[in-house]
This record gives C-alpha cells, sequence and structure tokens, in this order.
C-alpha cells in the first residue's frame, strides 16, 4: 500500500494536462502540497492508504483556476459607482474612494475577496493595488497564492506619501517574498497614463534586475489610446516598447484597442494579455481581438478585474463571458471554442503568472484543485466535462477547493477565514467606503 495525505475521487478529473486528459471514475492522491498520482477509482482504494478520504461521486475535479488580473481589496467598492464611462468611473469615484482606504479596510476586502475566489474554484490570482504589504499578509494567512506587486504612479499613494520611495517599496516586498511557496511579486506600474516614461523604464529595469514579472494596465480602452497620443504623441503599445516593458515575463492586462501590427509586436515579444471581457463590456472599454491575438501564438488568459468594475471575482461567468462574446462579435460560432475557454482560465493563467506548473494536474505538481457538484438541475445531463464547465457552470456548484494541499472551502464552509464575522466587517466598513465616495 501506498501512503498519503489524502485521496479525493469523482466521476470525472479534467486533468488539463499535455493530452487534455479526461480520467472517468478517478481519484487524485495528495501527499504535502504536490499530487502523489491521479488513478482509477478502484486503484485508489486498494492501492493507497490515506489519512483521509473525500468521495465526491457525482462531480468533477479540475485544476485550480488562475484569476490572472484582480484588484482584491476592491471588493468593499463592489456597486459603488456602476453604469459610467471607464475614466469618469475611475478618476471621479475609484481614485478619491480609494485615498480614503485603510489597512485594515484593505485587510478586510482582500479576505472578502479570496472567499470569493475560493468558493468559485479559484486558487491563484495576480493582484496590483495599493499598500500590496496588507494585501499579501492576508492572502497568506488565508493559504491562496498570489502574484502580486504595490502598483506604481507619478503621483501619491495610500502605499507611499512621495513617488520617489515607491521603488524602494517594491523592492522590499520583493524581498520579503523571496523563496515564499505561494507568494510571488511582480513590478506594477499602473498604466501608461498614471505613470510616465521614467517611471515605465525603471519598472522595466527593476524587473529585469530582480527577474521579476511585470505587470500593467495596457490599451484598454480608445479612450487611454486618446490621452496616450495627446502625453506622448503616440499610442499605448509604443510608449511600452520605447520604455522596455515588452517581454515574456509582462502581463498585460486588458489588450482591447490594438492595432494588427501592435498585436504582433506583443506576440513576438512573448507579452501576455489578460482578457477581462466582463469587466471590458460593463465599462463599454470595447472588445479585445482575442481570436486574432491566439492566431499570432500570443497568450491570452483570463481575469476579472476589480470587483467594482465587474462586479465578481468568478472566471466561471469570465470563461462564459469570453467565448460567447466573440463567437457574436465574429459571427463565427466555432470561434473561441471551450476547451480554449478553459485554457485560458488555466494553463495560459500560468503561464502569465509566470508559474507554469499551475493549471494543470499532474503526478508531483501542485495540489491546486477545485471541484464542481454536478448533481445540480443546470448541468445535468453531461456529454462533455469541458463544455460543462465553460457553458453550463456558474461557479456555485464549487464544491471544494484545495490549495497546496490544504482544502480551504468546502460545501460553503471556509477553513482558513471566520466568514460570517467577515462578512460583518466588510458591512461595516462599506460605510465608510461609501462616506469617501460622496
Amino acid at each position: 500500500m501506498q501512503v498519503c495525505d489524502g485521496i479525493i475521487s469523482a466521476d470525472f478529473i479534467v486533468t488539463q494536462n499535455e493530452r487534455r486528459e479526461i480520467v472517468r471514475d478517478g481519484a487524485v492522491a495528495v501527499r504535502g502540497a504536490r499530487v502523489a498520482a491521479i488513478v482509477s477509482r478502484v486503484e485508489a482504494e486498494r492501492d493507497w492508504a490515506p489519512a483521509w478520504r473525500r468521495s465526491l461521486g457525482r462531480a468533477v475535479i479540475l485544476p485550480g483556476l488562475i484569476n490572472a488580473h484582480t484588484h482584491a481589496p476592491m471588493t468593499l467598492l463592489r456597486g459603488l459607482a456602476d453604469d459610467l464611462p471607464l475614466m469618469e468611473w475611475l478618476n471621479k469615484h475609484i481614485f478619491p474612494c480609494e485615498s480614503g482606504l485603510t489597512p485594515r479596510m484593505l485587510e478586510v476586502g482582500t479576505a472578502l475577496a479570496c472567499a470569493e475566489m475560493l468558493s468559485c474554484g479559484i486558487t491563484a490570482f495576480a493582484d496590483m493595488y495599493l499598500n500590496e504589504r496588507q494585501i499579501y499578509r492576508t492572502v497568506d494567512k488565508i493559504g491562496m497564492r498570489a502574484l502580486v506587486g504595490e502598483g506604481l504612479f507619478s503621483f501619491p499613494s495610500i502605499g507611499y506619501a512621495d513617488p520617489a520611495v515607491a521603488f524602494d517599496l517594491a523592492r522590499e516586498q520583493a524581498g520579503e517574498l523571496a523563496g515564499h511557496s505561494r507568494l510571488r511579486y511582480a513590478v506594477c506600474p499602473h498604466s501608461i497614463y498614471t505613470t510616465g516614461p521614467e517611471i515605465l523604464e525603471k519598472s522595466a529595469a527593476l524587473a529585469a534586475e530582480l527577474d521579476l514579472p511585470l505587470h500593467i494596465h495596457l490599451a484598454e480602452s480608445g479612450e487611454e489610446t486618446r490621452m496616450s497620443l495627446e502625453m506622448y504623441g503616440c499610442r499605448p503599445v509604443e510608449v511600452c516598447r520605447r520604455a522596455g516593458i515588452l517581454g515574456p515575463r509582462t502581463l498585460a492586462a486588458h489588450g482591447v484597442d490594438l492595432l494588427e501590427e501592435e498585436m504582433e509586436l506583443l506576440a513576438q515579444n512573448g507579452v501576455s494579455i489578460a482578457h477581462n471581457p466582463r469587466s471590458n463590456m460593463k465599462l463599454a472599454s470595447g472588445i479585445a481581438p482575442v481570436p486574432a491575438l491566439l492566431a499570432l501564438g500570443c497568450n491570452v488568459c483570463l481575469g476579472t478585474d476589480g470587483a467594482a468594475g465587474n462586479n465578481r471575482l468568478n472566471l466561471f461567468q469570465e470563461m462564459s463571458a469570453c467565448a460567447l462574446l466573440h463567437k457574436v462579435f465574429s459571427g463565427d460560432p466555432t470561434v473561441l471554442p471551450a476547451q480554449t475557454a478553459l485554457d485560458m482560465a488555466t494553463l495560459h493563467g500560468a503561464r502569465a503568472l509566470s508559474w507554469p506548473e499551475l493549471g494543470r494536474l499532474a503526478p508531483g505538481g501542485p495540489a491546486d484543485l477545485a471541484a464542481l457538484d454536478l448533481a445540480s438541475p443546470g448541468l445535468t445531463p453531461l456529454y462533455n466535462p469541458v463544455s460543462q464547465l465553460v457553458y453550463a457552470a456558474g461557479g456555485h456548484e464549487v464544491c471544494l477547493t484545495m490549495v497546496e494541499g490544504r482544502i480551504l472551502y468546502e460545501q460553503g464552509r471556509f477553513s482558513s477565514l471566520d466568514y460570517r464575522e467577515l462578512l460583518l466587517e466588510a458591512r461595516q466598513l462599506a460605510l465608510l467606503c461609501a462616506g469617501n465616495a460622496a
């Protein structure tokens, strides 16, 4: 008998391995933070001696989903300023409200985001925000994975009173997370319109010096392009090219307003694009040319953006929105099939976070997974598990989420946070946020 910490079995295991193998009547053996084996249910019962078992029955197990672009504490701003254009929403409502966020607000907002993501099968995310130290310490306590970074601006933020010290702060934070198994750091210049050539160039240099990913908002809307032409005399992608931003460890959020030659440049430089379909639709930012980017070999993944602009942190909704949006926009129902959408939420996200071992279930790989209960009426019957995950699942069917071999969410319960107390405090702090925005 082989010994392991636990066995989780289900009717289907969507591995997302190189062959996109789906195991029927399978089991995942977990040892420590790793997957020890993926075997049949019969083999699991016959050959393995676990400390615990979860027999999920009519369920599907899949790799933990990866949210490639978000701003976790913005859960406290959910619904605060809806139905507005991007720049008005940002400059007249979000930025003023963020100036009043306290460290405790950041902690509670982050914990609420983690709870929401775990309940929707997300195990890792890329975060860019303010006073990021408060955020990653909260994520660490809860047990999720994240690529985090302090938002870098040309003006003061709640993270630093003087922009001149922002890079020292980023360097300190990166040092704090060096060697951490679940938390990694990215250099995060916010955008071309909130920084400038000097900050962009320093960001590229710091990322190269410390061998870190770089995370930036890029080409989010036509309005951003207009501002870029006015400020710099060229379009946003060219601003980033001149600053040395474009490279294989760069994660660019949105990529909506792109010319064909810009898409080619991004693909040639190995830049990953985080597609945020629901946020882009809600803010009327435009439709990212995802099929064209994919055809050029660009790594396109999925993000939710912050809850203030989406208003959910749910990648099942993003997968469905992504697939449907590009079918209707192109007039071709074969565009962006379900398997591609699932790849974007798993394998592509792992690559975008410079964390390639994530996004799949394989022996020796990270024990990061989610499971959905297939007993829901909306998931019955089932012919193709991948199609069901993309077109039928809503995320509420998630019954278990594991990160690094530890079950953090199961049947509505969270093992690393007091959910009832979290909701109470979040509601109280939301009143203060509303006051800041008034």
